[in-house]
C-alpha cells in the first residue's frame, strides 16, 4: 500500500511539473497583435458549422481531450498517418473520432486572415470551447500561444489515454500522471453528458462481464436489458446515447444516470467507488447542481488545456493541420 501511494505521488508531481512548466508562455489574447479577429474568426466558423451539424461538439470535446491526454495539447490528433508512421488518429481509440474536417475549415479560415500565425492545437482548443458552449454548456476562457507538435505515433495512445474498463484506482493514477485530481476526473467526465459511443465500448458489461456470460453487477439490471435491445454481444457499429434524452444538451443529466447505476462504460460506475467522486456524482445529480457544475468544468478545462504544452520557439506553427510544414 505505501508503495502504492509512492508511486501516485510521483506521478502527481510529474504531471504538476508537465502542466506548469510551459504552460506560463500561454496567456488570454495572445494574438491580440498578431491576429486581433482570430478568435472572432474562430467563434463564428464553429458557430456556422455546429448550426447544421451540433452532434459534431462531442467529438471535437473528445478529440481535445485526447490530443491532450498523448503528448500533451499540441495537435498532435491532427497529424495524418506516413508510410512508416502510423499517426494518433489511426490508433484504435480514436477511430470513432469525427471533426476533422471542421477544424480544417476553421483553420483555413483563420489563415487567410492572418497566415502562419495561428496553431491548430490553440484552433483545437478555441473550437472545442466554443462548441460546448453553443449547446448551452460551459464557456471558459482560452489561453493561447500553443505551439503544434511534429510526432504522432499511434502507438502512444493506448499508453495515455484512460480506456472505458479502467477502475476508479487507474483512472485517478492516470489523470495524476497530467497534473489533473479527482475532482478533475469526476468533472471531466461530465462532458460525457453530450455524444454517443459504439456498443462494443460497454458490451462485456452486457453479456461476458467476468467471462461467464454475466452481465456487471454495478449496472441496472433494468438498463441492462434496455441496452441489450439495441446492442447485441458482436454489435461493431451501433451508436447509443450516453446520456438518453439529453444527448445534445450540455447538463447535469450524466450524474443523474450514474447515480442510478446507468452510466454506460466501467469508467462511469468507478466514480462511484470513491468517497470524493462519488459526493461530487450525487450532489449534482439534481438541477441544482447545474450552476457549480458549469463553473467546475470551465475549472477544469483550462487545467487540462494546459498539459504539456509548446511555447515559444518550440515546436511550429502548421500551415495545415494535417500535416508538418
Amino acid at each position: 500500500m505505501a508503495f502504492s501511494k509512492q508511486i501516485l505521488l510521483f506521478l502527481v508531481l510529474v504531471g504538476i511539473f508537465n502542466i506548469s512548466c510551459n504552460a506560463q508562455g500561454l496567456k488570454l489574447g495572445f494574438y491580440k497583435k498578431t491576429c486581433p479577429s482570430a478568435e472572432a474568426i474562430v467563434k463564428k466558423e464553429t458557430a456556422s458549422i455546429m448550426a447544421v451539424a451540433p452532434t459534431l461538439a462531442a467529438p471535437i470535446l473528445r478529440m481535445h481531450f485526447h490530443d491532450c491526454f498523448v503528448r500533451g495539447c499540441d495537435a498532435s490528433i491532427l497529424l495524418n498517418s506516413t508510410t512508416n508512421n502510423p499517426a494518433e488518429k489511426d490508433s484504435f481509440p480514436n477511430l470513432s473520432l469525427r471533426g476533422y474536417g471542421s477544424i480544417d475549415r476553421v483553420k483555413s479560415a483563420v489563415e487567410k486572415k492572418c497566415p502562419g500565425v495561428v496553431s491548430c492545437a490553440d484552433i483545437l482548443a478555441l473550437v472545442a470551447r466554443d462548441a460546448v458552449s453553443l449547446l448551452n454548456g460551459a464557456s471558459w476562457p482560452v489561453p493561447l500561444g500553443r505551439r503544434d507538435g511534429n510526432v504522432s505515433n499511434s502507438t502512444e495512445v493506448l499508453f495515455n489515454l484512460p480506456p472505458p474498463f479502467f477502475n476508479i484506482t487507474q483512472l485517478k493514477a492516470n489523470f495524476a500522471s497530467k497534473g489533473l485530481n479527482a475532482k478533475d476526473l469526476v468533472v471531466l467526465s461530465g462532458g460525457h453528458t453530450i455524444g454517443t459511443s459504439h456498443c462494443s465500448s460497454f458490451t462485456n458489461r452486457l453479456y461476458n462481464f467476468t467471462g461467464v456470460g454475466d452481465s456487471d453487477p454495478s449496472l441496472d439490471s433494468n438498463y441492462v436489458a434496455r441496452l441489450k435491445t439495441r446492442c447485441s454481444a458482436t454489435d461493431t457499429t451501433t451508436l447509443v446515447e450516453m446520456d438518453p434524452g439529453s444527448f445534445k444538451t450540455f447538463d447535469t443529466e450524466y450524474y443523474t444516470l450514474v447515480a442510478k447505476r446507468r452510466g454506460l462504460f466501467t469508467s462511469d460506475a468507478a466514480l462511484l467507488a470513491d468517497s470524493e467522486t462519488r459526493a461530487y456524482v450525487t450532489s449534482h445529480a439534481t438541477p441544482q447542481g447545474s450552476k457549480d457544475f458549469l463553473k467546475d468544468f470551465a475549472k477544469s478545462m483550462v487545467k487540462m488545456g494546459k498539459i504539456g504544452v509548446l511555447t515559444g520557439s518550440q515546436g511550429e506553427i502548421r500551415k495545415t493541420c494535417g500535416f508538418v510544414n
